[in-house]
């Protein structure tokens, strides 16, 4: 793989990218940004239609327009063929792998993709799966399907896992500059893994002993994750009791030191939401009660985040029934239906919880969301979005902020004021209002409330 001294680009890589959704997409974005050659290959036709005249139909900032810009040019390519990978250099697999109600993972996607991958597998070729899996699939899955070509890993091709670690809104630049955490079957895979990402995207490398570290470091993260946000739910949830501001008490408690870092109490919020936090931590259960360790954190931290969508309707509920609006009168403006602040992804949004319990309370609620696809949000939520924030905010006796979108924070609360029912409750799901925001929020005439707050 030589990198042009001038530019540091990657002039002579050719990959392969099995799995056109929102981490593989990003992938290939990058690595053909730095002079590579990319095929994207997925099984969706229509997707791979988008991506070969320069669409993206993904929300991710920035994406849409890298892709346009790069299929213009030729180095971003996509196939629905897998015959396309006898001519890369690198393969890497970025197909689902979600998990049924038992919280055990579902390899259909990627028993499939290494079944049609090992017909056209040649020698020297490096394969990464970035799929997150049960620790042990790399090795125990994956390599034997790959084998069924007739070449055998660490001797004629190489093997490694490396976990996923983006965040969307974020994965763009993330994909950029993160370190990639490297596990390979044997030593071979390994050091192959290693030159690859060093030399494709210029990041550093940390690699760790085996497939198998590699395969936990993903769900250990996520896991981390989640725990870590039913601690700061909890919290607020008893600082509420205490009728004391949440973040007074993290801003405080994160000022100590611990070990080579310091304290980091999470910011709270109506739940979590996704395709990763809420499938990895269960993944890892399952994992571990199969080898005899259950995972009790696992156990209590989902519980607490997925009951917070319950307790942040009755929140609502029960302030707006301190204002005296009666619930069949009153409409609830959901100001943000994606997981997570700044993304459009409606993906198992905690958001849908909160709406369907405000609607059996009695309430009537629109939605809004600059960032979302108004398609995706009716498919998901059952009923169609406003069509603007003035529609959505008409004669609304709670404007509920329940993503922390940046165009929300730039709003002019001052003309809001004057679309709204008075009283109206301005309810903090995810915005984290500074005091001082919070003061011009009451000046003008708003309730509020907030989680923890």
């Amino acid at each position: 793989m030589p990198i042009d001294p001038v530019s540091g680009r990657v002039s002579a890589l050719k990959a392969a990218v099995i799995g056109a959704g929102y981490v593989g997409t990003c992938l290939a974005v990058a690595l053909a940004e730095r002079g590579a050659e990319v095929v994207a290959i997925d099984s969706d036709e229509s997707l791979v239609a988008d991506l070969r005249a320069g669409r993206c139909r993904l929300p991710e900032p920035g994406l849409a327009a890298a892709v346009a810009d790069l299929s213009a040019t030729g180095r971003l390519t996509a196939s629905s063929s897998y015959a396309v990978v006898a001519g890369v250099d690198v393969v890497l697999v970025t197909v689902g792998t979600p998990t049924d109600p038992r919280g055990e993972m579902v390899a259909d996607q990627l028993v499939a993709a290494c079944e049609q991958l090992s017909g056209y597998l040649r020698a020297g070729q490096l394969v990464i799966v970035k799929s997150t899996v049960s620790p042990g699939t790399t090795r125990t899955l994956v390599a034997p399907l790959l084998e069924r070509g007739g070449l055998v890993r660490e001797c004629d091709f190489w093997l490694a896992f490396c976990p996923e670690r983006l965040a969307e809104g974020a994965a763009l630049a993330q994909v950029r500059s993160l370190p990639v955490v490297v596990g390979g079957v044997g030593p071979r895979s390994a050091a192959a893994a290693e030159r690859f990402w060093r030399s494709s995207l210029g990041v550093e490398v940390h690699q760790v002993p085996s497939a198998e570290a590699a395969e936990v470091v993903k769900l250990a993260t996520n896991w981390w994750i989640d725990a870590n946000v039913a601690v700061a739910n909890e919290l607020a949830r008893y600082c509420s009791a205490l009728d004391v501001d949440v973040l007074d008490v993290t801003g405080a408690a994160n000022t100590l030191p611990k070990g080579s870092s310091m304290v980091n109490l999470l910011m709270p919020g109506v739940g979590v939401g996704g395709s990763c936090l809420t499938k990895d931590p269960w993944m890892a259960w399952r994992d571990g009660r199969s080898r005899g360790v259950p995972l009790r954190t696992v156990e209590t931290a989902r519980a607490v985040n997925d009951d917070m969508p319950r307790y942040t309707a009755s929140l609502i509920a029960d302030e707006l029934l301190k204002l005296g609006l009666d619930r069949s009168d009153t409409t609830v403006a959901v100001l943000g239906a994606a997981f997570k602040s700044d993304t459009g992804d409606v993906r198992n949004t905690p958001v849908l919880g909160v709406v369907a319990a405000l609607r059996e309370a009695g309430f009537q609620v629109r939605i809004f969301d600059p960032l979302a696809d108004p398609a995706q949000i009716e498919a998901r939520f059952g009923f169609a979005p406003a069509a603007s924030l003035a529609e959505a905010v008409a004669g609304a006796g709670c404007l509920a902020f329940l993503a922390g979108h940046r165009q929300f924070h730039d709003l002019d609360l001052s003309t809001l004021v004057t679309q709204v029912h008075r009283p109206c409750l301005f309810f903090d799901g995810r915005m984290h209002l500074t005091p001082t925001r919070i003061r011009e929020v009451l000046r003008l005439g708003f309730a509020y409330r907030g989680i923890g707050r």
